[in-house]
């Protein structure tokens, strides 16, 4: 999808250097791609505390059963 944007060249130059990305296009996709990741690792944060856990469940003992 062609998209007009105005991006801050500095920050954009900085940002295709540190990752090794030769154009624009590459560096703003790489840019996306750890943003979505970043934040649905945030999702999984939020999920601490809330999950019940078993101190006595034996993981091992399960395997075992067939």
């Amino acid at each position: 999808m062609a998209t007009n944007i105005e991006l801050n060249e500095k920050l954009l130059s900085k940002a295709m250097r540190l990752g090794g990305m030769k154009t624009k296009k590459e560096a703003v996709n790489q840019a996306l791609a750890e943003y979505v990741q970043r934040r649905e690792q945030l999702k999984i944060i939020d999920l601490f505390g809330t999950v019940e856990f078993d101190a006595d469940y034996d993981y091992k003992k399960q395997r075992s059963v067939q």
